[in-house]
């Protein structure tokens, strides 16, 4: 099959997947209600500051990915590289992980910098993501136990997870794997396809380490958890717009951005549906009614996805104006 074709109808999988999940959230749902709730009962001031909320965290993110950059290339211009950001989310909308790619793509064009660097730089950028949404779940634990309990036993499987990995099959495909690279070892390493991978990887490795390189490290680990705390302010603020989650408290808060973020993980445009998932079934939990919980999950998560589109696309329309010479 042609590769773009497969890749297409995995994009068209995992949405459709997405709209299935949302379609089973809300098909139960009083379409009146959702719209009195949201007609009467929010307060679309406090929509407006977790906006703000977000892009503040785009522009720490910006300054962040700039002071990676500089130790393996050079500085790149701000407006360029928030513009490379906001770029990267509106691709993330069209095709999961796409983003990464598409704001490497567009610094490499228009800083002229190596675009293998930039990736590495991108992927460090990721572990530090991925170790501070850790850190945030193991802080959601301590304050909101019961919570998290609650959440996974009813929605993960754990014991499924552990059985595949210790399947007989796996351990068989994996084994061969080793056995087969292992044996046509010197093939691979005198291959033309893998000296230039090695190529590559040597540029990507620069990018990957280049916050040893880094000028400030404090500010750098600054903007690291800044990232996140806007993160989480731009979910939590969102709670005193709605009468019904308004006096849950900063750990009901930060349960469903822990649980929230989780779902975005999912390789779904945008997360749709499965953070809807995550932050109904956590806002039930607290005891928030079900319709009142979806109206949350429907405006929070729509207004959040339509500042990236708008800001996107003016993104995609300022860079070349921006950049005319």
């Amino acid at each position: 099959m042609n590769k773009s074709i497969s890749k297409g109808l995995r994009v068209f999988f995992f949405l459709s997947l997405g709209i299935i999940i949302l379609w089973w959230l809300y098909k139960d749902q009083d379409p009146e209600k959702l719209t009195e709730i949201l007609k009467k009962d929010v307060g679309y001031g406090w929509i407006f500051l977790s906006l703000i909320m977000g892009l503040l965290s785009h522009v720490s993110r910006t300054i962040r990915w700039q002071m990676l950059i500089e130790p393996v290339e050079k500085r790149p211009r701000t407006f360029n590289t928030f513009l490379a950001v906001m770029i990267g989310y509106l691709a993330n909308l069209a095709i999961p992980r796409m983003g990464e790619i598409s704001r490497c793509a567009v610094l490499s064009r228009y800083e002229e910098i190596s675009f293998s660097r930039l990736v590495g730089t991108v992927v460090t950028e990721r572990v530090l993501d991925l170790i501070m949404l850790l850190l945030s779940l193991a802080l959601m634990i301590v304050l909101q136990y019961n919570a998290f309990v609650e959440v996974v036993n009813n929605k993960i499987d754990l014991t499924r997870v552990g059985n595949f990995f210790s399947s007989i099959w796996f351990l068989f495909s994996l084994g061969l794997s080793i056995a087969l690279v292992y044996a046509f070892r010197k093939n691979i390493s005198n291959s033309k396809i893998f000296v230039r991978l090695r190529g590559l990887w040597y540029k990507f490795k620069e990018g990957l380490f280049s916050y040893k390189n880094v000028k400030n490290k404090p500010m750098f680990f600054i903007h690291t958890l800044l990232i996140f705390t806007l993160y989480f302010l731009m979910i939590y603020v969102c709670f005193f717009g709605f009468p019904f989650t308004r006096n849950l408290g900063a750990g009901a808060g930060l349960a469903v951005f822990v649980f929230g973020s989780f779902g975005m993980v999912a390789p779904v445009q945008g997360g749709i549906g499965p953070w809807h998932f995550m932050v109904i079934s956590t806002l039930l939990f607290f005891g928030v009614q079900a319709p009142q919980a979806a109206a949350f999950a429907l405006l929070v998560h729509g207004s959040l996805n339509g500042m990236i589109v708008i800001t996107g696309l003016l993104s995609l329309v300022a860079l070349p104006i921006f950049n005319k010479k």
